[in-house]
């Protein structure tokens, strides 16, 4: 008979310092998500300035809210909702704001040339390989930024950031199977993107 793996929670003891009123455990639970929240954010917005300010609301969010978090869920996958649910309402802000502002210079969202701040590894090897990884990176993202935000979601959470399917479903509210089809046709969608981008894969 299978075992529902239920690993602990590690934030909950910071969680309940911070319930108390202790301020300081709520820095310790920014430090160990933030990298992770940026990622995310990132990721569906494919706008770094854009996804440092999600980040900052969703903790805002977080931190005002945290009296009702109850545990029922990880207190990380409620965080990544937040997150996820800003980013989700910051994109629709960011198209509305495209179609009014066509072709305006002052908006480079969606280019995947833009202000890209990607994380390079630490022991590249030269700057050529590190221009041509960086050249596939924004084309990747320029591809993940075509999809429409429900598969992008899964794309990042899923094949980015490395979450379950359980988790995932728990983030987005939709079933198991719902995430797995979307995650399927997002694949295909930034495969069929690469193949018209770079025409080698």
């Amino acid at each position: 008979m299978r075992e529902k793996k239920q690993t602990r929670d590690e934030d909950l003891e910071f969680v309940a310092s911070c319930q108390a009123g202790e301020v300081d455990a709520f820095e310790v639970l920014v430090r160990r998500h933030q990298k992770r929240m940026l990622n995310i954010a990132y990721r569906t917005i494919g706008n770094y300035d854009e996804a440092c300010e999600i980040v900052q609301d969703a903790f805002i969010s977080a931190y005002k809210n945290i009296k009702g978090f109850q545990g029922k869920a990880k207190f990380s996958t409620w965080l990544y909702t937040i997150v996820i649910n800003l980013s989700r309402n910051r994109l629709k802000q960011l198209k509305t704001r495209r179609y009014r502002e066509a072709y305006s210079t002052d908006n480079p969202i969606m280019t995947p040339d833009g202000e890209i701040k990607g994380d390079p590894p630490s022991g590249e090897p030269s700057a050529l390989d590190r221009l041509e990884a960086r050249d596939i990176q924004q084309t990747v993202q320029g591809c993940i930024n075509t999809l429409d935000t429900e598969f992008r979601e899964v794309l990042v959470l899923r094949d980015i950031q490395g979450f379950s399917y359980d988790e995932i479903s728990a983030m987005l509210k939709v079933p198991e199977g719902t995430v797995k089809s979307r995650l399927f046709r997002a694949r295909e969608g930034v495969k069929d993107c690469l193949k018209k981008a770079r025409g080698d894969l």
